[in-house]
Formats: structure tokens, sequence, C-alpha cells
């Protein structure tokens, strides 16, 4: 049985599944930093004065009075839109470059199709298209008629 897990476990399809996750987690980390960092204070300049997309809430106790989401989930129930719409964010930017990559791989891909070299016919294909061309031509084998 522990053959059979090992065996399992060291296939290509598993590791390579294991690297494509683990590379996933960190890209992940990646996007979050590129929507906090740089687009939440970049729609917090253009909107006007420290527009933060995760400190928006609505509190659904009335024992909230917190500013700040952290603090407010504290205190008791929140409704955490802002939080939300950062996630949402994230997953926009992962699936618009996830589709660019693919795209990109798609198009080198065809590329490399119709630059090879086209393989030659087989001898007796050869042979056969000689054989229609002149049947074509209103020659047989023998000759003209």
């Amino acid at each position: 049985m522990v053959r059979e897990f090992r065996e399992f476990a060291l296939k290509g399809n598993v590791v390579d599944l294991a690297i494509g996750v683990i590379i996933g987690a960190a890209f992940s980390r990646i996007v979050e930093s590129l929507v906090n960092d740089l687009f939440n204070p970049i729609l917090g300049a253009i909107t006007g004065g420290g527009f933060n997309f995760a400190n928006y809430f609505i509190p659904l106790s009335g024992t909230v009075t917190a500013t700040s989401l952290a603090e407010a989930r504290q205190q008791g129930a929140v409704l955490a839109w802002g939080n939300f719409v950062t996630v949402a964010i994230n997953f926009l930017i992962v699936a618009w470059v996830l589709f660019l990559v693919v795209k990109a791989i798609n198009r080198l891909r065809r590329r490399e199709i119709t630059e090879q070299k086209p393989a030659e016919a087989p001898a007796d294909v050869k042979l056969l298209t000689e054989i229609r061309d002149l049947l074509a031509a209103g020659r047989g084998p023998a000759g003209p008629r």
C-alpha cells in the first residue's frame, strides 16, 4: 500500500498540480498586494480622501461603534461589503491575467503548428496521387487514349 501511494504521489500529474497550487498561492498574494497597495490608493486619490475598501462595512448590531472593520467585528455582527469588493477585484485581476496567459500560450502553439514543416507523404500515397492526376488528365497508365 505504501508503494502504491508513493507511485501515486510521485506521478507527474500530482507533482504538477502541487507546483501549480504553490505558484497559485504566491500569485494570489501578489494580486492581493497589487489591489491593496496600488489600486485602492489610486481609487482613494480619485474619489478623494483615503478611500479604503477594506474598512467599509454596515453594522448589523447596535453595539458596533468602531470605525475599522477589525474593531467592528470584535464588537458585533457586521456586513463587510468593502472586504467583498476587494476580494472581487482580486478575482477579476487573477481571471484577467490567467486569460492573457492562456491566450499567449494558445498563440504560441498556433505559431508552432503553422511553422512546422508538413510531413512528407508516404510512397504509396504519392503513387496514388500520380495515378489520380493521370486519370484526371485523361490519360490512363497505358498512355493517351
